[in-house]
């Protein structure tokens, strides 16, 4: 990934467990910003950016409107708003309907994200109960875009990840103590 690209986590039921093992092991001196998009209860903010923020040495956030996206950070999708990315590198939240019965939706910052980063954006898709994420999955790979899955098998709900890899032809299948080793080398390839 170039300088300036980005990594959009996305997940649902079993995910959080999942960030917690990998991000105390992400370097912390990347060149792009990392989003985490995970289906919650709304009223949940600031416990899900507090306990992220304690496992990482990352400077971790909640998305704002307008904030301009910056290297080396963490931004946690606010509950119930769609998170997407404008041209110019800032955030913009949304509150229109649900998408695969979700708000913030994995599809609409998978997709959004595409459209802007194309080429230098990674997308990963985690544990969960439906398939939101896989439709946005296949707009990064057809916008030259890297798209990762957990691997079922280590998923606390393999629903998600099964239909990543079915439908969204995946460039790799994970492990989770495999994930921060793939994100550390992004930044390495630059």
């Amino acid at each position: 990934m170039k300088k300036d690209g980005l990594l959009v986590i996305g997940g649902s039921a079993g995910s959080l467990d999942v960030l917690l093992k990998v991000l105390p092991e992400v370097n912390q001196h990347l060149n792009f910003a990392i989003i985490i998009v995970i289906h919650r209860k709304q009223g949940t903010d600031s416990l899900l950016t507090d306990l992220l923020a304690h496992r990482t040495q990352l400077s971790v956030k909640e998305a704002d409107e307008k904030e301009k996206l910056e290297n080396g950070k963490v931004y946690i999708a606010p509950s119930d708003y769609h998170l997407l990315i404008e041209k110019d590198f800032t955030f913009s939240l949304d509150y229109s309907e649900k998408v695969n019965y979700s708000r913030p939706s994995i599809d609409v910052t998978f997709q959004s994200a595409a459209d802007v980063f194309g080429e230098n954006l990674v997308c990963l898709l985690l544990s969960g109960s439906n398939a939101d994420g896989v439709n946005g999955l296949i707009s990064v790979k057809k916008n030259g875009g890297t798209t990762w899955a957990q691997s079922p098998e280590s998923a606390q709900v393999s629903y998600m990840p099964e239909q990543a890899i079915l439908r969204a032809n995946v460039s790799a299948v994970l492990k989770i103590e495999e994930m921060a080793k793939y994100i550390n080398s992004l930044a390495a390839n630059n």
